[in-house]
């Protein structure tokens, strides 16, 4: 009986995640996690200071 009721809400949540992903429209998270790191790093990018290094002269 130990290991079912310590299994239960385990169990419980993957059945809901299954049902979930499977009826409604749930957005890609590792699609999105990339879109965010893209922009993300553009941004940092367009504001960084630039190195000491770098003359043009």
């Amino acid at each position: 009986m130990g290991i079912i009721r310590s299994s239960f809400s385990f169990i419980a949540g993957t059945v809901c995640g299954i049902y979930i992903a499977q009826n409604y429209n749930v957005p890609n998270i590792q699609k999105l996690t990339n879109e965010v790191l893209f922009k993300a790093k553009h941004v940092e990018e367009q504001y960084r200071k630039p190195k000491k290094g770098d003359d043009d002269t």
